[in-house]
């Protein structure tokens, strides 16, 4: 019986290998970015509601959130892409 750390590896390693991550990791990951750069309160009010081609899709609790997320949009990309250890993520959009 194989133990829980190989098949998450087996998983993480076929991930990076075909360049594509599921909406529930790349969210996780997301959020723990917007964590670091903004606190529990960027949390609350920046959700992540859908993934598709590489672009994450989210929508806001306060509109000045959006004011800040599109000026540190490249950099919120550049950190997510650096613990993913792939160019997986090329825009982040709001939803309305």
């Amino acid at each position: 019986m194989k133990d829980l750390q190989t098949l998450l590896n087996k998983r993480y390693s076929q991930q990076r290998k075909n360049k594509y991550i599921d909406d529930k990791t790349i969210f996780h990951i997301f959020l723990k970015v917007i964590r670091e750069e903004y606190g529990n309160q960027g949390v609350k009010n920046i959700i992540p509601e859908y993934y598709k081609k590489n672009i994450i899709f989210i929508s806001f609790k306060q509109s000045l959130w959006a004011q800040e997320i599109w000026l540190n949009k490249q950099i919120l990309i550049n950190k997510v892409n650096e613990k993913i250890g792939n160019k997986i993520l090329y825009n982040i959009k709001v939803k309305y």
